[in-house]
């Protein structure tokens, strides 16, 4: 396929991706549900995947540390409680990117709208009202998205450490492999215990967020 013909295809399906997104939001707001309404739902679904990501984590955590606190085991059982914990962290980790991408995709229709509005008002002052609540507003955005995306970045260590950690024991189920694990204990507990801090800010993050917007 030529590059040309990719590139065609890639700027219709943007197209395609935009015009949907565009009827979703007119038909909502007919049922009088507007993009700020979606906005602070999905800012308030980010916040519970957070939680559940953050729960997620330390139950991780919690099985790593009993395994190895246990020398008489079965390894392969260890094994797969382990592996199974990975990949739980690994699905909350991708619903929590999901919904800050959510998040972020209702807003930049919502200011986008907010901006083309400015320029229906023939009232000078309301406009300048306007406009620096817009201003006001996207500065508060800002910090809210900076909160989210630096959760979302602590998550992938804790993740690489569990998924090393996994391997490892796949690859080497035997006693040898318990003693050579303990060492990464400590780097792992500190690591979740940063990713929870960053996650407890970022909702904090969203809820002043909401809190001001319900109050405006």
């Amino acid at each position: 396929m030529s590059q040309f013909v990719k590139t065609i295809l890639i700027g219709a399906l943007f197209v395609l991706i935009s015009g949907c997104q565009s009827m979703y939001y007119g038909a909502m707001e007919k049922v009088g549900y507007h993009k700020r309404d979606i906005m602070v739902d999905r800012v308030e679904e980010v916040s519970e995947a957070q939680e559940d990501a953050k729960e997620q984590f330390a139950s991780a955590l919690d099985r790593y540390q009993q395994l190895i606190k246990i020398e008489d085991q079965d390894l392969l059982d260890k094994y797969n409680a382990l592996n199974d914990e990975f990949e739980n962290s690994q699905e909350a980790a991708e619903k929590v990117s999901k919904r800050i991408n959510a998040v972020e995709e209702v807003s930049e229709a919502l200011f986008a709208e907010w901006e083309e509005e400015l320029a229906l008002y023939t009232n000078a002052g309301l406009k300048r009202q306007s406009a620096r609540k817009l201003n006001a507003t996207k500065q508060k955005y800002a910090q809210l998205m900076k909160a989210m995306r630096r959760a979302e970045a602590k998550m992938t260590p804790v993740l690489n450490a569990l998924q090393d950690q996994v391997l490892f024991l796949k690859h080497n189920l035997n006693a040898r492999a318990i003693d050579s694990l303990k060492g990464e204990l400590k780097t792992i507990e500190t690591d979740v215990a940063k990713l929870i801090k960053e996650m407890e800010k970022s909702i904090a993050e969203s809820e002043a967020f909401i809190a001001e917007l319900n109050v405006n």
